[in-house]
């Protein structure tokens, strides 16, 4: 077996090209590539996730500003009440 060869400039562009529009994902355990969507980072990607993310989704992508605390019902039992 040889050496695989070294791309062209013009493969390499192509490959680069291919590589910002595409992206593999695994779909019923096999690879496939999927086109990537147009908004990457943008503000609808934050509106999206704050009507359809849960805390911890929110909390995974850095976006704790958008995290409702009011809805966060945790309660710290301090002193010397009975918790039960």
């Amino acid at each position: 077996m040889g050496r695989k060869r070294k791309l062209r400039p013009d493969e390499k562009a192509e490959k680069n090209r291919r590589k910002e529009l595409f992206t593999t994902v695994f779909v019923g355990g096999k690879m496939k590539r999927v086109k990537r969507s147009r908004l990457g980072g943008s503000i609808e990607d934050d509106e999206f996730l704050k009507s359809n993310g849960g805390p911890i989704a929110l909390h995974q992508e850095g976006l704790w500003h958008l995290i409702d605390e009011e809805n966060n019902n945790y309660e710290i039992n301090v002193g010397s009440e009975d918790p039960f």
